[in-house]
């Protein structure tokens, strides 16, 4: 845990998003206010500029620092502008590589940061790929789900190193002091499931984690286990299946209810529904987990709010020293299974 009075500096790539650079400006300069960090904006000097002078944001612990490209949605996986150097995403990750930044935060595509992050920040020895998860809000506050979607085709040593990612997320993040680990599979008994599940399962009886066992769908918003691992395929199906079915059980609910005495009692349920987007706005959310570094990614809609919101999280994920955290861990674990 690093120092109170410690002034983080975050860079930040002030060209991605689908409100970008106003809305990214504009919370930068809320975060500023709020929380004590050093902000360096990559982008266009003179838009920058102008959008400083807008939301009266000079003064303030805010640097430019110039980006003269930047990346587009529809470009996420075009290797050729991925490895621009000149674009802001790469420029505001390479901060975090020579040491400027302790921190790079994004809502630029996901395809595209990811790759930045790996280029430039290299990756934890004994992770050979990035992972993205998160915690499960409101019927599962406590359940932390990895991957939801980074690793589509996975070997059983990649959900080893998921189960001691999601166990550091649920330590640090959680406040969790000795997370259970379940395996996502077809059924409860040992032995279930095919190659992938069956193997790994043999990985994490011995790996020194708080294994339970396997843990069935049902058991995912009931909290079986703290933290619930899967390949990407998997756990990105069942992630989009929670996220819109809230919104089909709200809209169910209105339709049957429509003139009855409940409908006012519905509407404060109906609001609550509406929250559950899951892992997008939970603490922690959109960590690029498996690079040497800090990476946050930002929803692409990510308003100003939103955007000092993350930018607070990635101060909090960096003051609690989270990398190191998962370096220790899984350097014990690696020596355990040798591998």
């Amino acid at each position: 845990m690093k120092e109170a009075d410690h002034k983080v500096k975050i860079a930040v790539d002030a060209m991605g998003g689908d409100f970008a650079p106003s809305e990214i400006v504009e919370g930068s300069i809320l975060a500023a206010k709020e929380d004590n960090v050093e902000l360096l904006l990559a982008g266009s000097a003179d838009i920058l500029a102008e959008e400083l002078y807008k939301y009266n944001g000079y003064g303030l612990p805010i640097q430019c620092v110039a980006a003269s490209e930047f990346i587009k949605e529809d470009q996420a996986l075009d290797l050729t502008a991925l490895r621009r150097a000149n674009t802001s995403i790469s420029i505001a990750t390479k901060l975090v590589k020579t040491g400027e930044a302790e921190a790079v935060v994004s809502a630029g595509p996901t395809g595209a940061f990811v790759a930045s992050a790996v280029q430039h920040l290299g990756m934890i020895d004994g992770i050979e790929r990035p992972v993205i998860g998160g915690a499960l809000a409101t019927f599962a506050p406590n359940t932390v789900l990895m991957d939801c979607g980074v690793n589509v085709d996975c070997k059983p040593h990649h959900l080893v190193t998921f189960a001691v990612v999601g166990t550091i997320y649920a330590k640090k993040l959680l406040n969790i002091e000795n997370p259970t680990v379940g395996l996502l599979n077809i059924g409860t008994e040992v032995g279930k499931g095919n190659d992938l599940t069956r193997q790994s399962y043999a990985l994490l009886e011995k790996s020194g984690l708080n294994f339970i066992g396997n843990i069935e769908g049902n058991g995912i918003l009931r909290g079986d286990a703290n933290v619930i691992v899967c390949d990407g395929f998997t756990g990105n199906v069942m992630f989009k299946f929670c996220e819109g079915g809230f919104g089909v059980i709200d809209g169910w609910l209105r339709r049957k209810v429509r003139g009855l005495p409940l409908a006012s009692l519905l509407k404060n349920l109906s609001k609550d529904l509406n929250s559950l987007t899951t892992i997008p706005q939970s603490i922690g959310s959109g960590l690029i987990w498996g690079v040497n570094g800090v990476a946050l990614k930002m929803h692409g809609a990510s308003r100003a709010r939103a955007v000092a919101d993350k930018i607070a999280q990635a101060k909090l994920i960096v003051d609690m020293d989270v990398v190191e955290s998962l370096k220790s861990e899984l350097a014990a674990i690696r020596e355990k299974l040798n591998f």
